[in-house]
């Protein structure tokens, strides 16, 4: 999964060149007349191994409605608008000029993140220029020379954070829209699962009885469920580790923890007539660390009397026993019963769709910058802890990667952070990956520049 860099700022800034050198080919036409641009042009890029999209424009004017120069700025609005970051590039010969303090208040209010460029910056040229361009309020300019490949490197560590795929892994193949939702039922022996699996299907497709452990392998069944499809996966009840001796038992649950790691979303089904327990953790444990959606579903509803009573007190256990997936749809049910089957679905289908949520660079960082300011980061060795960024790296689960001077940041820190992502990103019940990088600067060791 790359990312995509928009190249924008008034005509013959040196837009083009910049889109060159980063391409490493002549894609666009360069001269020094200007407007030369028109159309968007999108090319591949790649800066000190970090593959990207780069987007050249035309140079942003303030031009009359209607015409072709309006025209083609908002053509180039529109690639700001679609850039997970655009590089806003300034002339270092010329220094800050007053179109291109319009241009930054622009390119401010699309709210895509910034990158303020002073090109044409060969030789230490461009100082009077670096110094104007701190008034823009936009941070710390990058000066670069697109032409002689200078400053290429801080260009790189500007652009890192919104690298999407860090560490070069491929990403996997794209789920084809019509790729069953895959859901494994798992729980404790004898809680209702297969029952369950059942009243889903609408006929006896699994053996079910008053007998513990009757299911030994995980049975994979496909469904469809209001025009979705489903694969609902059956599995044998997971005793406690020091309970498991026999080795068909040891085989099923093996096949279970299997079935954990294939699932999108897992379905932990309590009894309702027995006390939540530590083996209840251990099984949310196991899909926490497996990266799974889970969705907890209380069976046996109809066999409780006082009802209120026991959602209250299921809730505050849940807080304890269940910690590390804070927010876990809960769905009281009856598999024999059929009650809540639709209501447990409708949640899975929820939850699923918060496993694969995607948040903007942007947003997340405008989240990053409040959260900050909210709790700061706490002194680490008599050292303030500087938190930069903040990029999605995937889905499913939702993973991050939180760029800073240190990894040594505080689990207590990194737990408030989750938390309030939770909270403002509306991502109850899912597990949430964040992983720490210290920023470096790839060319220190003498690397290409590009």
């Amino acid at each position: 999964m790359s990312f995509t860099v928009a190249i924008v700022g008034r005509p013959n800034v040196g837009k083009s060149t910049l889109f060159n050198r980063l391409t490493g080919k002549r894609h666009a036409l360069v001269d020094d007349q200007p407007g030369v641009t028109r159309d968007r042009r999108a090319g591949d890029a790649s800066l000190g191994g970090m593959p990207f999209t780069v987007v050249d424009t035309a140079g942003l004017e303030d031009a009359v409605e209607g015409t072709l120069q309006a025209r083609m700025t908002d053509q180039s609005k529109q690639a700001i608008k679609d850039a997970d970051v655009a590089l806003l590039v300034i002339d270092g010969r010329a220094g800050v000029t007053p179109l291109d303090k319009y241009f930054a208040q622009l390119v401010r209010k699309s709210g895509t993140p910034v990158i303020l460029l002073v090109n044409k910056a060969e030789g230490g040229k461009a100082s009077t220029a670096i110094a104007e361009a701190h008034g823009l309020g936009m941070g710390e300019p990058v000066a670069i020379s697109a032409e002689h490949g200078e400053g290429l490197a801080d260009l790189y560590d500007a652009l890192a954070p919104y690298d999407k795929n860090p560490d070069g892994v491929e990403d996997g193949p794209v789920e084809n829209i019509d790729t069953p939702m895959q859901i494994a039922i798992v729980g404790r022996p004898n809680v209702g699962k297969s029952t369950l699996m059942n009243k889903i299907l609408g006929e006896e497709r699994v053996l079910t009885g008053p007998e513990a452990g009757i299911t030994r392998d995980a049975i994979t069944i496909e469904h469809m469920f209001k025009g979705r499809k489903l694969k609902l996966v059956d599995t044998a009840g997971m005793r406690r580790k020091a309970n498991v001796q026999a080795k068909v038992e040891k085989l099923a649950v093996a096949d279970t923890l299997r079935a954990i790691q294939y699932a999108h979303v897992v379905v932990l089904v309590v009894d309702a007539e027995q006390p939540l327990e530590k083996q209840e953790a251990t099984i949310a444990s196991l899909v926490e660390q497996e990266g799974r959606a889970m969705v907890v579903a209380v069976n046996k509803w109809d066999m409780v009397t006082d009802k209120p009573a026991y959602e209250k007190a299921i809730k505050q256990r849940l807080v304890t026993v269940l910690p590390q997936v804070k927010g876990v749809p809960l769905v009281y049910i009856s598999g024999q019963e059929g009650f809540g089957i639709g209501a447990l679905l409708k949640a899975c289908f929820d939850v699923y769709a918060l496993w694969n949520t995607e948040i903007g660079t942007g947003e997340l960082n405008r989240w990053l910058e409040a959260a900050i300011e909210e709790h700061t980061p706490p002194m680490v060795s008599a050292r303030r802890i500087k938190i930069r960024y903040m990029t999605q790296k995937t889905a499913r689960p939702p993973s991050f990667i939180l760029f800073s001077n240190t990894s040594d940041v505080p689990e207590s820190y990194m737990r408030y952070l989750v938390n309030s992502m939770r909270e403002r990103f509306k991502l109850p019940g899912i597990p949430i990956r964040v992983r720490i990088r210290k920023n470096k600067n790839p060319y220190a060791d003498g690397a290409d520049n590009g």
